[in-house]
Parts: C-alpha cells; structure tokens; sequence
C-alpha cells in the first residue's frame, strides 16, 4: 500500500495531532519522520485531554500500530515518561509502540548546551528555543558524533559513544566556564531505563516495509511545520529538521513514489511561538482575544503563542513547498464570537505586490499586508456535522480562502473533540 503524510503548513501548532488521530481509524500504521519531544500534539476524545511529545498521535487508537522513525530525536527519559503517561490514561502502548534503533538520542548534555545558546543570544539572535536539546542532538548527528539507540547493544559501546560526544563539548562548556561532562552521571541516569525501553527498538526501516508490503495503510506524522524547515522556513528561526514532506523519506527510509497524498493541516488564523518574522500578527486586543479564545499556548512549554490574522501568501510557500492540493482548516470555532475576519491576502514589500511569503523575510519588519474583511457570523458552530450546517457567513469565509490559496478544504474542525469535525469529502484517502 502507500503512505499518506500529515503537515502543518503554518509555524506548527495547527492542530495536526487531531487530525492524525482522526484519520487514524483508516490505517494500521502512523509514523513520526522527524522532530523531537519540543512538539506537543494535542488530542481530545470524549472529553479526555492527552498530549503526546513524541509518541504518534495514532496511539489512542486501539490495534493501532506506531513507529518513532530513524529521523526523530529521541530523549529517552522523556519517552518512557511518555510511555507511562499514555498508559495511565487507559491506552496501552508496549506491544503497539516502535522506535528505529538508528534514531538518534537526546542526552544532558544536549540539553545544557541548548540552553547556554540561547542564553548567550541576546535580541534578535535569540532563536526562541524550547531548549530540549533537539538542535543539538541534529547537530551532533550531522557532525557524526551522535549516539543512537543501537548504540545501547552493550554498555560498553554506549559509555564509549557518550564519552566520545564529551570530548567535543567539553571545550566548550569551558569556554563558558562550566563543568565538562560527567560521563559516569550520565550513563548511571540512562542505561538503568535500557531495560524498559530495548524492547521498542527494532530496524524501522525494515518494520515500515514490511507493513507496507503487508498491504497496511499507513499515516506519516511531522511535527512544528513547513514554514519552521531547516532549509525552507524563516531562517534562523526555524527548527533543526525538515518537517517538509520532503523529510519523509529520509525520515523513515521510503522512497518518494511511495506517498500517496499529502494533506496539509491549516488554522483559520495564524499562531507562531519565538522569534520570527510573523506579517499579520496582531500585538494588541485582537491578538490576545485570539489567544485566549483558541487556548494559544504552547502544549510543552505553555508559552503564550503569537496571533494573528489567516496569512495567504505565508500557506502559498507551504502549498507551493508541499504539493499540497487538499487541506484540513483548524480551529474555525475560536473565531465565532468575531464581527470582522481579516485575511491577508498579499505582501508590499520593498514596493512591489507578492502573493508569496519571500525568502529572506526574517531581517525585516518593513512588510505591509494587504487585507480583505470578512463579516463574522456570531454564533457557536460547535455542533455542525455538515458544511450545510454552517452559517452562511461561515461558509463563505471558508470558501474564500479556499478561492484564495486554490486548494480545497476536506476536513474543518469546528471544537477539540474528535468528534467535532466536519468531512467535506467523505471519499477515503487511501481510496
């Protein structure tokens, strides 16, 4: 069979953990292709709240299998903390759960240089880390000295792996006058959790493939979003990895023939969290209604996120970057109680009109957003089951952005709950 990914199109925190787990009841596979446990994915099924970092949403599906692919980062603490949590919410993981042993793992000393970074970043060079270790962790594997989850075959490898890592950062931690990196420390935290966790671990590559050629249908998770890619987001602020459809394959070992679709994930306004270049945010009264109506604060961090009005040439690049031709909209209910909806429709900068979010946007503010109003329509849209159900204000907010960016809306989410969704197209994906 094939793949089909999920990605956020916006600067993460769209809502693509309620999207997975709504469409994870027609697959027998989701896998994470990238990130680490700095995202949180949000579900909500019948009133209870779980909030995964790294564990793919399709777990509160019973039967349901899931794999933690070779491109993620892995703190192994933060994962069998995880892996308890999950279970004491009544959902059992062990025997459906996977991690590729060439995943690579978050360590302390991760952590603390991620941390001294950004500390020592002073205005706009500050990046806006969760300082969790994720850029470290890629860095390391980039420059070759990472340590992964085959790494802990023997003891032995593993402490040889982490000492080999702490001849790097200790120079460095010197530099800023630190303590170097207590090997033994590090490993007596680690190691005893080998026990609970080796059982995970398995070829991942292997394991998709065969799943695969099984005939299962599978679901490819990402974290954060297109616009926050390593390569193609708002550089510096961006994360560590590509969460472009483009990182499937690398983050999971398939090729690109073998995804079937990519839907984007999309809210019906726009949220960003850190520093960053965000056009149509809104630092006033609307911003903080915003906030408060649509709960904008982060999932791991409970920072408050930036808010602002729907972005159209920001979601181009992201349509444009992930060939993108069929949307699930976000949180279209956090706007009910609004008398006006502006929608960006395109940029003025440096004098000329742009339909497209620029590269190279992040060192400047001197953009200008062309907006169009929308009347509000003044009433809880919680319980529509149908598109028809929808006010006519709504409707015609949904269809505009759908005219505007030319792609379709399949999935609006109009509440938390899985329920609380509406299908445009009830025709299946892997149809």
């Amino acid at each position: 069979m094939s793949i089909v990914v999920i990605v956020g199109t916006q600067w993460g925190d769209e809502g693509k953990g309620k999207i997975i787990d709504f469409l994870s009841g027609e697959v027998e596979v989701v896998a994470r292709y990238q990130g680490g446990n700095n995202a949180g994915h949000t579900v909500i099924v019948d009133g209870k709240k779980v909030v995964l970092h790294l564990i793919p949403s399709g777990i509160l599906h019973a039967n349901l299998k899931c794999l933690i692919g070779n491109g993620v980062v892995v703190d192994p603490v933060g994962l069998i903390e995880e892996i308890k949590m999950v279970e004491q919410s009544g959902f059992e993981v062990r025997s459906r759960l996977f991690v590729s042993e060439i995943a690579h793992m978050i360590l302390p000393y991760h952590r603390r240089y991620d941390r001294l970074m950004e500390s020592v970043r002073s205005g706009e060079m500050k990046i806006g880390t969760t300082g969790r270790g994720i850029g470290s962790a890629y860095a390391d594997k980039v420059a070759r000295h990472g340590v992964r989850f085959l790494d802990m075959q023997t003891k032995e490898r593993f402490v040889q792996k982490v000492r080999n890592a702490a001849f790097y950062y200790d120079p460095l931690f010197k530099n800023w006058g630190e303590s170097a990196v207590n090997v033994d420390e590090i490993v007596d935290e680690i190691w005893p959790i080998r026990e609970e966790i080796w059982p995970q671990v398995c070829d991942g590559v292997s394991y998709l493939h065969e799943q695969l050629d099984s005939g299962a249908r599978v679901l490819a998770e990402g974290a954060q979003g297109i616009l926050l890619d390593i390569d193609f987001g708002t550089y510096p602020y961006v994360t560590s990895s590509s969460p472009s459809p483009g990182g499937v394959c690398s983050g999971l070992g398939v090729a690109p023939c073998q995804v079937r679709d990519i839907v984007g994930v999309v809210k019906a306004y726009t949220t960003r969290v850190g520093a960053g270049p965000f056009p149509t945010e809104q630092d006033n009264e609307m911003g903080e209604k915003l906030r408060v109506a649509g709960g904008e604060f982060g999932a791991t961090t409970g920072r408050p996120r930036r808010c602002g009005w729907f972005d159209c040439p920001a979601l181009r690049r992201s349509l444009q970057l992930g060939a993108i031709t069929r949307l699930a909209l976000m949180k279209l209910d956090v706007l009910d109680d609004l008398d006006e909806i502006k929608v960006c429709t395109h940029y003025i900068y440096k004098g000329k009109k742009l339909s497209i979010l620029p590269f190279g946007l992040e060192h400047t503010n001197d953009v200008e957003c062309v907006y169009e109003s929308f009347p509000g329509w003044k009433t809880n849209i919680s319980k529509c089951r149908t598109f028809e159900e929808l006010p006519a204000n709504a409707k015609s907010y949904v269809r505009a952005l759908e005219s505007l960016c030319s792609v379709h809306m399949d999935l609006i989410s109009i509440g938390p709950d899985r329920k609380e969704t509406i299908w445009q197209n009830r025709e299946s994906f892997f149809s």
